[in-house]
């Protein structure tokens, strides 16, 4: 003998009922989902560079790695050859390392290049040199080691390039 349940109230499924409080917690959660992950891709237009209004801002910022405001070096002081950005033994030939804001290459025997170690896609970090190319993990653009210039991936520009040149066991800006 079978047992036959009876209802009095509704035989509707509330998982097939759009106006269900579940069905909104998780279209809700969808959208939020959606909209960190949207967030985390974008970038800052518009960073806080020192006023607070903006005042800061320039349109020609200077190289990562370099002194100054508004895209201007600053003048006086140790401007060159004074503060070491790495060790000449630290940088592999035909690789690189990542050094406070720069990647510092060495492309050809006693040749060091230095560039900035924010991908010209969308600002995030470089974290490699791998293969004689400047490696980007957020979006795989890839720079070459000789002049920063993109050669896979979607970044189009070249990273900035910040002169160095070796003072005895040390790179220097130049």
């Amino acid at each position: 003998m079978t047992d036959v349940q009876t209802r009095t109230e509704s035989t509707t499924c509330r998982h097939h009922n759009p106006g269900t409080p579940r069905r909104a917690v998780f279209a809700g959660a969808g959208a939020i989902g959606a909209a960190c992950l949207l967030a985390a891709c974008g970038t800052d237009t518009q960073p806080d560079n020192g006023g607070a209004n903006g005042s800061g801002f320039t349109n020609d910022p200077a190289p990562a790695g370099s002194a100054g405001t508004n895209g201007k070096p600053t003048t006086g002081g140790d401007t060159g050859g004074g503060t070491s950005l790495a060790k000449v033994a630290d940088i592999p030939e035909g690789g690189g390392a990542i050094k406070g804001d720069l990647v510092i290459t060495q492309p050809k025997p006693g040749q060091y290049k230095a560039f900035s170690k924010v991908c010209t896609h969308q600002g995030c970090d470089v974290n490699g040199v791998e293969n004689g190319l400047i490696v980007c993990p957020c979006h795989r653009s890839e720079f070459s080691i000789e002049d920063g210039s993109p050669q896979s991936g979607p970044a189009k520009q070249a990273l900035p390039e910040t002169k160095v040149k070796v003072d005895g066991d040390d790179i220097v800006a130049a």
